[in-house]
């Protein structure tokens, strides 16, 4: 190998080394753009593909960082060219009874979907701490009523702490543009979460916070659903994307689990490293063979105080349990 192409495989793997330090800011971004894990790892790896080829082009008059993310929202942008927009159930549609019948499951496109703690979070845990909030599940489906470029422009200014000069340079727009939109951004998002559900930051050295959530796992699996009840909030909402039925309040809750969700009895929760800075858990239910338990969904506790007050059992578990790194059934000795 020539001296000149040994330089040049040297330089490549520097910058791409430089790229990945990014990665997973970057997927955070993307994923409060989309609404989607599995879409903003496509909108990283396709920014790094745009980063790589016009590498040559970077002149360094910005931040490797700063460029990336003009790229990444470009990327997003590119994917955000349609009305479609993800939601929760709670989103669409008002609370039914426990005792509906169950309506046909929605495509995948349309939900907001869980991001492994992971993906979206860096070594840093302050960093962490100061950007659970923006990926909480209410937030990321209110952020899905902006318009795209309000969209980027809102995460940047409010999330990233970019400056509207940084925000307009990515854009293309001017600083008054930036403002402006900003200004109708918030606007909407006052009114969107008027009616969203707040929940506490999880810290998982709160050792309330952790014993609540040990609870619900004893109450859940023993399947005792007044030790259940007593934890939720009065408010709560149970929810099961991909379907848009969801209900709410302590006893509907457990009207729900006794008769639709009756095939939950006996189940057993694996704890994950979090969803959206949430605790969360891979939820396996009996399956046909005995001492067998199969996927049922990736479940999420939003807290309130000393109380949950948001349950969400994600059901699509072939996309969602090998991105969260769950087995495809667990036996007795698992």
């Amino acid at each position: 190998m020539s001296e000149k192409a040994g330089r040049s495989i040297t330089i490549s793997d520097d910058v791409l080394r430089s790229f990945e330090g990014h990665r997973r800011e970057l997927c955070a971004y993307a994923y409060r753009m989309l609404g989607s894990s599995f879409e903003a790892e496509d909108a990283v790896q396709e920014t790094f593909t745009r980063a790589w080829k016009s590498y040559d082009s970077f002149e360094g008059r910005s931040s490797l960082r700063s460029w990336l993310y003009k790229i990444a929202t470009n990327v997003c942008l590119d994917m955000l060219d349609g009305p479609q927009r993800r939601a929760r159930p709670m989103d669409l549609n008002g609370p039914s009874t426990p005792d509906s019948t169950l309506p046909a499951p929605e495509p995948d496109y349309v939900w907001v979907e869980p991001i492994p703690n992971a993906l979206a979070f860096g070594a840093d845990p302050a960093e962490a701490a100061s950007t659970k909030d923006t990926l909480r599940l209410a937030f990321v489906a209110a952020v899905q009523h902006l318009p795209a470029s309000q969209r980027a422009i809102l995460i940047m200014r409010e999330v990233l702490r970019f400056s509207a000069g940084e925000t307009a340079d990515m854009l293309n727009v001017s600083p008054a543009s930036v403002n402006s939109a900003l200004q109708r951004a918030r606007a909407t998002m006052s009114k969107v979460q008027e009616t969203a559900t707040v929940s506490d930051a999880y810290d998982e050295n709160n050792e309330q916070q952790r014993k609540l959530v040990d609870d619900f796992v004893k109450a859940f699996e023993a399947y005792d659903m007044n030790a259940l009840t007593d934890l939720l909030k009065a408010d709560v909402a149970l929810s099961m994307p991909p379907f848009s039925l969801w209900v709410s309040g302590p006893e509907n809750v457990a009207a729900f689990m006794l008769g639709t969700g009756h095939a939950c009895r006996d189940s057993r929760m694996v704890p994950l490293a979090g969803a959206n800075g949430l605790p969360a858990f891979g939820h396996y239910k009996p399956g046909d063979e005995p001492g067998v338990w199969v996927p049922w969904s990736i479940t999420t506790l939003e807290l309130d105080g000393e109380r949950i007050s948001g349950l969400t059992f994600f059901l699509d578990t072939e996309k969602l349990f090998p991105l969260f790194g769950l087995p495809k059934e667990l036996r007795p000795n698992d």
